[in-house]
């Protein structure tokens, strides 16, 4: 029998972005034809060789509305003629072209929600663009009845404003072997996106009293007002920005860390549902870490001690929690076994039962 084709449609240049490798990987793994669709930018990087397929798109624009536009069409185009089975749009950024390729040829359409994409600080912080984004949403994500998400809350969320039900997907890292090393230096990493939400404006300067190096393995929208605030406080001896770090790069950065960073502002409801990938993938290394006390974290961490959560997020709230962890070694190593119980609970391969449930029954 022909493997059932699955498309799934990104907004990046695919080499980093490890959730839809770990999905798609799964989903080829099963049987499935699965190419991935993102688009190609001027730095972009020769593409990583993986065990589905994967398609850049060319876009004239790097940035801003034009950007969109120019992708949608090019998107709704390739899907329009590619051969498929199953359309999946990751996100409200390529709902629109998925949705309508999918009401043309009459194909199965399935929704991948990373985050409650309407309430983003950068989009509910511009009246406009928010309000577009919303009728998208209103438009589009009714009539996709098949879906996935990462969390309780977020599917809880969905249910409530758009009345689906959607699974709950969680971005669990792939369970394996593991050795904890000595850690010679107890550095703290933030690895991820370096956006706006992102807390940097508490965190570096609680950097000021705190006796460690902050590695920052990541880049975007705030990354140059990062630096310049970590200049600001006299801080770049301490705080190490890394730009993009590769995957495979990025694993020995996470398993040398004695201390992770999880931190979003509470300025927007996905942000306060969320339930990051760093999260499992700091549990995953034996890595206690500072997180907020969101709802998500908190439900984890109410089973396994995995994390210090903090309330109230300030610079010295930031600086006493880390220096806790630093300091208190019985706490940590406490924190540290939890880790390595959660991981065997919280991990990839059980998320992927999840995930090919969604898909076996949607294409059975």
């Amino acid at each position: 029998m022909k493997a059932k084709r699955i498309i799934c449609t990104v907004t990046n240049d695919l080499n980093y972005d490890q959730r839809m490798i770990r999905i798609c990987t799964s989903l080829a793994g099963a049987g499935y034809d699965v190419t991935l669709v993102g688009f190609k930018r001027k730095a972009s990087k020769s593409l990583v060789s993986r065990t589905f397929k994967q398609v850049r798109l060319p876009i004239i624009v790097e940035q801003g509305k034009l950007l969109y536009i120019h992708y949608w069409f090019n998107l709704f185009f390739f899907l329009l003629f590619r051969k498929a089975d199953v359309f999946c749009a990751i996100d409200l950024d390529t709902i629109l072209p998925v949705y309508y390729a999918s009401l043309i040829r009459g194909k199965k359409r399935v929704y991948d929600a990373h985050e409650i994409f309407t309430d983003l600080k950068e989009v509910i912080s511009r009246p406009s663009i928010h309000k577009m984004w919303t009728w998208i949403g209103n438009h589009t994500v009714p009539h996709f009845k098949t879906g996935y998400t990462i969390g309780d809350c977020y599917a809880a969320e969905f249910k409530k404003r758009y009345g689906v039900d959607y699974e709950v997907v969680r971005n669990a890292t792939i369970l394996k072997p593991l050795d904890v090393p000595e850690k010679k230096e107890r550095f703290i990493l933030y690895q991820g996106w370096v956006n706006v939400g992102r807390c940097f404006e508490l965190l570096i300067p609680a950097m000021q009293h705190v006796e460690a190096k902050l590695i920052v393995c990541g880049s975007g929208n705030f990354y140059k007002e990062a630096v310049d605030l970590t200049k600001k406080y006299g801080l770049e001896d301490k705080i190490i920005f890394k730009g993009y770090v590769p995957p495979s790069e990025l694993t020995d950065y996470t398993l040398q860390a004695y201390i992770g960073i999880t931190l979003f502002e509470d300025t927007s409801l996905s942000n306060r549902l969320s339930l990051a990938n760093r999260f499992f993938d700091y549990m995953h290394f034996g890595v206690p870490q500072l997180c907020n006390k969101y709802p998500e974290y908190e439900h984890v961490n109410n089973q396994f001690e995995v994390a210090t959560l903090v309330d109230e997020l300030t610079p010295e709230n930031i600086a006493m929690a880390l220096n806790k962890l630093l300091n208190d070694e019985e706490y940590y190593y406490r924190l540290q076994q939890n880790c390595l119980n959660a991981r065997i609970r919280y991990c990839w391969q059980m998320e992927e039962e999840r995930l090919l449930a969604v898909y076996e029954k949607l294409l059975n």
